[in-house]
Order: structure tokens, then C-alpha cells, then sequence
């Protein structure tokens, strides 16, 4: 499942600069591919000037390059294609708290297909969808981190957009990455959220820990601690 990442501050950082951001909007803007001269005439900027940006704006994902010969000749004597830039196809979030609506949609939708196919109310299937995503994610950072078995589950955590906060053998969030939807629909998102941080957990193959619903202001609802802590 995609979600929002800590590259994307740096993509929507490189934003900043007046000159990056008004070739970005012209390129966004266009039907077909630029070149950097069009871009470079746009924008009322030098060639090279043009480029360089460009170019920026490639590595840190914001734009994708092609290659076309704009003159419609093949063959020898064509001369070599031009590079053009387009806007690339994904999206970029940012926000303080970082929150994970996207992750967030991906289980809902998830979980309607299989309510749909299955012919099951979707609250029955949500939460097992939500955990096979926390579970994904636990796999995939299976091997990286180090320590106990909580600070494990804290790094995979601090990862998805929480702000895991360790304090003896429990576990605590500062921070809800579905926030939003969480003051409308407690039941269903803190229920999804307490099976994503419990599939984590198993991902990570963490044996001694268990999770549970711990409400309390300011804070995520969801809790880990270690097996038998009080």
C-alpha cells in the first residue's frame, strides 16, 4: 500500500524557490511534455538556468523525463531526441502532525471490496484488513532497528507517521495519523487502528508485547506493552 513518506517534505520544500515553483506550474499545466527551452521562454529565465531546476525537480520526483525527436524525422541525421519533462504521477502530503489519510482510504476501499465480494458487512472485514497492512509493514522492516522488542515496534511506528513515546514497558502514541477521522468515527477508526498496530506487531514477529485501546486526550487510543507489565 502507497502512503506519504519523509521525501515528500523534501519535494514539496524544493517548492520554495520562486523560479522552481512557476516552472512546475507551467509544466503541471501543459497537455504534453516541455522541453527546457519552451520551460526556459515561460518562465523568462536563461536555458541553463531552466535545466538546472528541471533537473532538481526530477530528482526529488516532483517531474519525469521522456525522450521524443520533436522534429518527426527517424533515422540517421534525425538528431538526438529531446528531453521533456512532465509532472510526475503521484502525490505529495505534508502536514504537522504528519497525519496518513492515505493509508487510511487504502483500508476503507479495501475493506468495501471485500465486503462487496465477500457480501459481509464492511465493519466485519475492516479490521482485518487493517491488520494485514500493519502485518505488511512489520515484514518489511523485519531485520532493521535494534533494542527490545518495544523499540522495535517504536521505529516501525515512528516509520507510518505515529510518534511512539517509550516510557518503561508500555508503549505510548503522541500523535494519531488518522486524526481527523478519528473525532468523527471513534469506533471504526480506532478500531482499524488498534488491528493496524497489532498486525505490526506480529510482522515484526515481537512475541512478548500485546496491544490495547487506551483512550486518553491528546494522545492516539492505541497502546503496546510487554507481556505480564502493569
Amino acid at each position: 500500500m502507497n502512503s506519504e513518506g519523509p521525501d515528500d517534505v523534501a519535494a514539496v520544500a524544493a517548492l520554495a524557490d520562486d523560479l522552481r515553483r512557476r516552472l512546475y506550474r507551467y509544466i503541471a499545466r501543459s497537455e504534453a511534455p516541455v522541453g527546457r527551452e519552451e520551460a526556459a521562454r515561460a518562465t523568462g529565465v536563461a536555458v541553463h538556468n531552466a535545466k538546472f531546476h528541471l533537473d532538481r525537480m526530477v530528482d526529488d520526483g516532483l517531474l519525469e523525463v521522456e525522450y521524443q525527436r520533436l522534429s518527426g524525422r527517424t533515422g540517421p541525421g534525425a538528431g538526438r531526441p529531446a528531453k521533456l519533462y512532465r509532472r510526475a504521477d503521484r502525490e505529495f502530503s505534508v502536514s504537522l502532525p504528519e497525519r496518513r489519510y492515505g493509508l487510511l482510504s487504502e483500508i476503507l476501499a479495501a475493506a468495501a471490496e471485500a465486503s462487496i465480494r465477500d457480501r459481509v458487512p464492511v465493519d466485519g472485514v475492516v479490521d482485518d484488513v487493517a491488520r494485514r497492512c500493519g502485518a505488511e509493514l512489520g515484514r518489511s522492516r523485519n531485520g532493521s532497528g535494534a533494542g527490545s522488542e518495544l523499540h522495535r515496534v517504536a521505529d516501525a511506528l515512528d516509520s507510518a507517521g505515529y510518534e511512539p513515546r517509550i516510557a518503561e514497558d508500555r508503549l505510548a502514541l503522541e500523535n494519531c495519523p488518522f486524526h481527523a477521522a478519528a473525532q468523527e468515527h471513534a469506533a471504526l477508526v480506532c478500531g482499524l487502528n488498534l488491528a493496524y498496530v497489532d498486525g505490526l506487531v506480529d510482522g515484526l514477529g515481537c512475541r512478548a508485547l500485546e496491544t490495547a485501546l487506551e483512550p486518553a486526550p491528546g494522545h492516539c487510543c492505541v497502546t503496546v506493552r510487554t507481556v505480564g507489565a502493569g
